[in-house]
């Protein structure tokens, strides 16, 4: 397996890859069961497969959080290899991605950001967008690989190839989920082991909200509910939305595609989740 650190190594190897369908997943390192089914779909559907592992610092908004996303790359490079030893990985330095500054660009998101993660975490999707636009120059792919967890970011992606009239798919994939339910995510190994086996009542939350034909309160009510019966977890908001505009509908429509979603914080660490509801 090839593991590259400069953008002048990816370049070089693209371009003797010109003629393989590539697919692209990006990730930010102390890979979990989640991505690894990223990149085992990419590897189905592509003839080269690039994961790049980045920490972006322009996403976030916290530098706490910052400091504190853990960070594995030589169990993440033995995960990948697990898969296929032929699976390309960057990881570049912040150097390497920003030479001169870390700092986001704007963008314009057709009011998707200003909802929910956008909303709490002001200019994360301007960090988001501008290390996938860094990555995409970079890789080129013909296909790239999101999951539903993030499914804000996810539609925000989306909009922006559309808009920009970029050449890749953008592919999206089922949430993985942990024995109890918890959305797999690389934050979830700073939750204490008790915390950890708690959080199982969020998805149990949002299962039981799905497809019962509940009135948008009602469901607002049993969140609400469930949350107070576990206090350890800040609900920092639940939403009703419409999937393609992310704005809150009026009321619930079991004939349009919404999404219940739901944002919580734990022991210092941010937790997000959401589920179809018809």
């Amino acid at each position: 397996m090839s593991l590259y650190r400069k953008l002048k190594e990816v370049h070089n190897t693209r371009q003797k890859q010109r003629a393989y369908q590539s697919g692209l997943v990006p990730t930010m390192g102390a890979l979990h069961q989640g991505h690894l089914a990223l990149i085992a779909q990419a590897k189905e559907e592509n003839e080269s497969v690039w994961v790049t592992i980045f920490v972006n610092p322009t996403q976030f908004n916290n530098p706490s959080d910052l400091d504190a996303y853990p960070e594995s790359l030589a169990a993440d490079v033995e995960a990948i290899h697990g898969i296929d030893p032929n699976i390309n990985v960057f990881a570049p330095t912040v150097s390497e991605m920003y030479p001169e500054k870390a700092e986001a660009s704007t963008f314009s998101f057709n009011g998707l950001d200003k909802v929910m993660e956008g909303a709490d975490r002001p200019g994360h999707f301007n960090g988001v967008l501008t290390i996938v636009s860094k990555l995409f120059e970079a890789i080129k792919p013909h296909r790239a690989y999101f999951g539903e967890k993030d499914f804000q970011q996810l539609q925000i992606i989306k909009n922006w190839v559309d808009k920009s009239a970029i050449p890749t798919t953008i592919v999206s994939c089922p949430i993985v989920r942990e024995a109890n339910g918890l959305a797999m995510s690389s934050r979830n190994v700073l939750l204490s082991k008790a915390v950890r086996a708690e959080a199982g009542f969020i998805f149990e939350t949002l299962k039981y909200c799905a497809g019962r034909g509940m009135k948008k309160t009602d469901i607002y009510t049993h969140i609400a509910n469930a949350f107070a019966k576990h206090p350890k977890f800040t609900l920092n908001y639940a939403m009703c939305v419409d999937e393609n505009t992310l704005q809150e509908v009026f009321e619930v429509n079991p004939h349009k595609k919404q999404r219940i979603f739901v944002a919580t914080s734990v022991e210092g660490v941010r937790l997000i989740d959401n589920i179809a509801l018809n």
